[in-house]
């Protein structure tokens, strides 16, 4: 796979919650930490996702925020 992101983390899909339009999908990476992204539900049903899955999440931003209370 060849892609111009640069963030990419390699992970295992925990869980995918489908709705009528998206799906939610949690990825653990490593540590345990968890990175969970809104897809469409024909994207997850294209991409075969389900728990126990590898996979990487992709990130690909223009701008980052931070903020503090």
């Amino acid at each position: 796979m060849k892609i111009s992101a640069r963030n990419m983390l390699k992970g295992k899909v925990k869980s995918v919650t489908a709705g009528a339009v998206n799906s939610e999908v949690v990825i653990e990476i490593a540590g345990g930490a968890q990175v969970i992204s809104i897809i469409t539900k024909a994207s997850a049903e294209a991409l075969d996702l389900k728990a126990g899955k590898d996979v990487y999440a992709v990130i690909k931003a223009s701008a980052v925020m931070v903020a503090t209370d």
